[in-house]
C-alpha cells in the first residue's frame, strides 16, 4: 500500500510545465530516490507535496487522506517533514537550539521557547538525544552558523527528523561537502531512517548515492514521470541513461 500517492498532480508557471499530470507513488518503508536533470520538475514536485506550493489541478493523499489543500503545518502534523538544498537553520542558535525548536513546533509549543523553555526538560533532553544520533552531540553548544558544511547538512535533516515524519524528503542532503564526506553522511542519514522505519524520498543529482542507498528509483524529465523501478531497471534503461548522461547505456 502507498504512503503517499498522488494523481493528475499539476503546476504550470505560465508555460513552463514544472509538474505535469504526475501520478507518483511511495510505498510505506522505502528509500525512494527522485532523479532528473534541472528543471525536471523534482523540487516543484516535492514543494507540490510538502505544500509549500498549491496544486493547478489533482490529488495529493497521505495514508489515504487528501491533503491536496492542507497547510504546511497541516502536513507537518501528518507526518510529512523535509530538509532543503540550501540549508534551512538559525545560525544564531545553537545546534541545540535549533533541533529543540523543531520540537517545541511539533508540540505546538514555539512561542514558549525562549520564555518558559527551560521547564520544558524533557524537550531538551530528546534534542541532545537527536544531536547524538546524528553524531553531533559535541556541537550541541555551538551556533549553527559555525559548524562545517557537513555537519550543517546533518543538523537540517536532524531538524526535519525531529518533527516525527512518518515520510521524510531530503534534498540534494549531500550537495556543497567534499567527495570523501558523502558517503558518512548518507550512512548516518540511511541508518536513522531505516532503524526508525521512516519512509524517506531523496532528490539527488550524485548517482553513486542514488544507486547505493535507494531501494527504488524515479526519473523525471520535463515535468513528467519518464521512468520508475528498482536500481538495477534504472541503471538499463536506455530512456534514463539518454536524458541523465546523453548517450545510451552500453
Amino acid at each position: 500500500m502507498s504512503l503517499l500517492l498522488t494523481t493528475k498532480l499539476t503546476k504550470h508557471f505560465g508555460e513552463n510545465r514544472a509538474v505535469d499530470g504526475v501520478d507518483f507513488a511511495v510505498r510505506e518503508g522505502q528509500v525512494l530516490a527522485l532523479i532528473g536533470s534541472n528543471g525536471a520538475g523534482k523540487t516543484s514536485l516535492v514543494n507540490l507535496i510538502s505544500g509549500l506550493l498549491r496544486a493547478d489541478s489533482g490529488q495529493i493523499q497521505f495514508r489515504g487522506v487528501d491533503v491536496t489543500a492542507e497547510s504546511v503545518h497541516g502536513r507537518i502534523r501528518a507526518g510529512i517533514a523535509r530538509s532543503f538544498q540550501l540549508v534551512n537553520l538559525f545560525d544564531q542558535l545553537t545546534c541545540l537550539d535549533n533541533v529543540a525548536l523543531s520540537i517545541f513546533a511539533r508540540e505546538g509549543k514555539a512561542r514558549k521557547l525562549f520564555s518558559l523553555a527551560r521547564r520544558y526538560r524533557g524537550i531538551w533532553e530528546e534534542a541532545a538525544e537527536v544531536l547524538h544520533r546524528f553524531g553531533l552531540d559535541g556541537k550541541a553548544r555551538m551556533l549553527a552558523g559555525g559548524i562545517a558544511q557537513g555537519e550543517r547538512k546533518l543538523l537540517d535533516v536532524a531538524v526535519a527528523y525531529a518533527l516525527h515524519p512518518r515520510l521524510l524528503f531530503l534534498d540534494e542532503p549531500t550537495s556543497g561537502v567534499s567527495t570523501r564526506e558523502k558517503a558518512p553522511i548518507m550512512d548516518t542519514i540511511s541508518s536513522i531512517v531505516r532503524s526508525q522505519g521512516i519512509t524517506a524520498v531523496i532528490i539527488e543529482h550524485d548517482m553513486d548515492i542514488v544507486f547505493n542507498y535507494s531501494d527504488r528509483i524515479v526519473c523525471m524529465h520535463q515535468g513528467t514521470i519518464l521512468a520508475e523501478g528498482t536500481p538495477d531497471e534504472i541503471r538499463r534503461n536506455e530512456s534514463v541513461t539518454t536524458t541523465l548522461i546523453g548517450t545510451p547505456a552500453s
